[in-house]
């Protein structure tokens, strides 16, 4: 049994940046994190090796360790407050544009590159605002700040090491089994070995901050039926990855770097958008610790393919009796698993609409080759409802009048793609929960989305938890 000033349950963004920003504010507060897998500089992935995934356990080194799946992401700073979450509803979109700025100078310092795309070209980005409006599209104007997935290591490795050289303890391979509540007050919690299940220990703080990512968002909606923290069923994105060739998405590439693009197509009038366009990128597999594989991209500073992938995301909200969107979104991953023997699944957009499956050999005589060469050609519609399925469709081909060729024959889908940043903590803007003593930030917390906010929510916890100590 140990006892902490401030102890922190995942080394993600929101997690880090709270550390950081009590440094940066003078803070004399013991801080403690608690991390489930390595340091960032003992992460790596053997599918660069294998070509194939090694469904690698305890935990997969894409989503977990230090930074969390930031690390391993194409590390995109998105540097307005339109994108990233709901976080501006509960603090102010003005206020949140100013952390924005602020979390970004840190960035900087420490090495973020100095371009920012998708600026200085206004006649071409009102030339595809233009084939949006015509499409029924909305295009979010957002700069980007491009790290790249391995300058987005090398980041957060200094990040790491400042930490370590100014006295936080971080504690690698450690699980947080569980939380300390009594009487409505979070007094710690308690921890084990994240491999063996073993070892545990009890800490003990006076402030107990959750942040553990998309990754860790079921673990948390467990521990807010257990411990009565106040939380709303919040969104669940299931999608696809799209990759297509570069010569498609190249004026966009150039102009924007990243199209986003919002759309509510008939006949649901679903919310569906495009997310984490990879330029030159390469498509990607996560697995979560039940077994589930998800796919993703990444893109590199200097490799590159000769594809761009990114995810089209259809929101899905719930209402009353149904309460388990983390869990419904679990169930179409797991179909779509079963159907390519555990791993990802990929078909031409054409072949969806002829109403066939797609067959490797296909693949192989087509311009799009896939950039993940372990995908299990198949038939994704035999697992994604269809509900979703005819608003992908739908987008696709809206997306095509502002991207021509984007819905070409050969454009391939990946699936599953999902997003659980469901079971959304009920918080004052002062980020206060109903337990006292106890903050949820990040992903985890349903408020944000992406790098760029879940470090700026860490920023206001750091803020936050400095100005108590001078008080």
């Amino acid at each position: 049994m140990s006892k902490t000033d401030v102890l922190i349950i995942g080394a993600g963004p929101a997690g880090i940046f709270t550390a950081l920003e009590l440094l940066r504010r003078g803070s004399r507060k013991s801080i403690t994190i608690v991390e489930k897998g390595r340091p960032v500089e003992k992460r790596s992935c053997p599918k660069a090796k294998t070509k194939k995934c090694m469904n690698c356990k305890p935990y997969c080194n894409i989503t977990t360790g230090f930074s969390g799946a930031g690390a391993f992401s194409d590390g995109k700073l998105s540097l307005s407050y339109e994108v990233g979450g709901d976080l501006p509803s509960l603090i102010g979109e003005d206020f949140a544009q100013e952390m924005i700025q602020y979390t970004d100078q840190i960035y900087l310092e420490f090495g973020a590159d100095t371009k920012v795309e998708g600026v200085g070209k206004e006649k071409e980005v009102k030339d595809i605002r233009k084939r949006a409006i015509q499409a029924g599209l909305k295009l979010v104007d957002c700069p980007i700040r491009h790290l790249g997935t391995e300058k987005a290591q090398e980041i957060y490795y200094r990040i790491e090491q400042y930490l370590l050289e100014k006295g936080v303890e971080i504690l690698f391979g450690c699980h947080c089994r569980d939380l300390i509540v009594e009487n409505d007050v979070c007094k710690g919690a308690v921890l084990e070995d994240s491999a063996k299940h073993t070892n545990e220990q009890v800490i003990y703080a006076d402030h107990v901050i959750v942040a553990t990512g998309r990754k860790g968002a079921d673990w948390l909606e467990k521990l807010c039926e257990q411990h009565d923290i106040a939380h709303v069923p919040g969104t669940v994105d299931i999608g696809v990855r799209v990759e297509v060739r570069n010569e498609i998405m190249e004026d966009v590439n150039n102009i924007l770097y990243e199209s986003k693009l919002i759309g509510y197509p008939l006949p649901f009038k679903n919310k569906v958008r495009t997310f984490c366009q990879n330029p030159g990128g390469f498509v990607s597999q996560e697995n979560y610790d039940n077994d589930l594989a998800v796919v993703n991209g990444h893109s590199y500073k200097d490799l590159k393919s000769q594809n761009t992938n990114l995810a089209i995301l259809c929101s899905h909200n719930f209402t009353y009796p149904f309460n388990q969107p983390i869990a419904y979104a679990q169930k179409v991953g797991e179909l779509t698993n079963m159907l390519g023997d555990g791993k990802i699944l990929v078909q031409r957009y054409g072949d969806i609409l002829g109403g066939k499956r797609t067959w490797q050999k296909e693949l192989s005589q087509s311009n799009v080759r896939p950039s993940l060469p372990d995908a299990v050609a198949g038939d994704i519609t035999a697992a994604m409802p269809y509900r979703a399925m005819t608003n992908i469709i739908n987008f696709i081909q809206a997306v095509d009048h502002v991207v021509p060729g984007f819905a070409a024959n050969e454009t391939l889908l990946y699936s599953p793609e999902l997003k659980f940043y469901s079971n959304r903590i009920k918080m004052t803007p002062d980020l206060v929960t109903n337990i006292r003593g106890l903050y949820c930030l990040g992903d985890s917390s349903g408020w944000t989305r992406g790098l760029m906010m879940a470090s700026v929510m860490g920023v206001l916890m750091g803020r936050k938890l400095s100005e108590n100590e001078k008080a």
